[in-house]
């Protein structure tokens, strides 16, 4: 088999057959077969990171998830997120994550912080068009940074 970019259905069946003789009869390391082998598999992997992409993770199911594994509750997130009521908003998609939350809850929770701050528009419970939304509050002289998850296009 000639490597060449994969475009078509085709194309990928036959690669992923050529791939498999090559799991079944692994070449050596850096030779010229290896590094055919090694193209190869860069080459199935473009393919289908363009026919399946991966869509970032929703940070409310990340965290429901890891709580569900840890066999938690949502009074076990209080020391991360606030206040019982406030652990509920979050989890309930009513209010936003801020940095300081999602730092607790990587560190506390191990979640990843990429998984925290990235997420899927099909959420919808951030305003539209946002990116970082910053939030003054005069009378304490704070800061808040809000981390939008969703965008609207």
């Amino acid at each position: 088999m000639e490597l060449k970019p994969i475009r078509m259905g085709e194309q990928y069946q036959r690669a992923l057959e050529v791939a498999c003789w090559y799991v079944d009869h692994e070449p050596v390391p850096d030779s010229p077969e290896g590094d055919r082998f090694e193209v190869l598999l860069m080459l199935i992997e473009a393919y289908e990171n363009t026919i399946y992409p991966a869509s970032a993770p929703d940070p409310v199911a990340a965290i429901k998830f890891r709580m569900e594994q840890a066999g938690l509750v949502a009074k076990d997130l209080v020391a991360m997120i606030g206040k019982l009521d406030r652990v509920y908003e979050i989890i309930n998609c009513k209010r936003p994550l801020i940095l300081a939350m999602i730092r607790r809850l990587q560190a506390g929770l191990h979640i990843s912080a990429e998984s925290l701050i990235s997420g899927s528009a099909s959420s919808g419970w951030f305003p539209a068009q946002c990116a970082v939304l910053t939030v003054h509050f005069s009378a304490s002289a704070r800061t808040r940074s809000y981390f939008c998850l969703a965008s609207s296009s």
